[in-house]
């Protein structure tokens, strides 16, 4: 993901301007858009669209599912139940691991 620093600069060595020229076109000083441009600077919406627009572009902000390792509904899901349920659930859980721990050593021959 780029941050807007990156999306100015990118978007004006796209469109072969220098910063003086960019500067031109937005009626600021050579010294604005290099500040624009700087790592870590954070111009707002609207700077970011009238910049792109002085450069023939569109600013197109568009939002995703995030992306992550845990399964929220499932967290959820566990947590409308009560604690004796859970319990319950997770007594199913270890009685299932046992026999799952003792088919494999069955058929890994380890039977003892």
């Amino acid at each position: 993901m780029q941050n807007g620093a990156q999306i100015v600069r990118d978007a004006r060595l796209g469109a072969g301007l220098s910063q003086a020229q960019l500067a031109r076109r937005l009626g600021v000083s050579q010294a604005a858009v290099a500040k624009l441009e700087r790592p870590g600077a954070n111009p707002t919406v609207v700077t970011l669209q009238t910049t792109l627009r002085a450069l023939g572009r569109e600013l197109v902000i568009t939002s995703q599912p995030v992306r992550g390792s845990v399964d929220k509904s499932l967290i959820a899901t566990q947590l409308r139940l009560s604690p004796a349920q859970r319990l319950k659930q997770l007594e199913q859980m270890h009685a299932w691991a046992r026999e799952l721990q003792q088919a494999g050593a069955a058929a890994r021959g380890d039977l003892a």
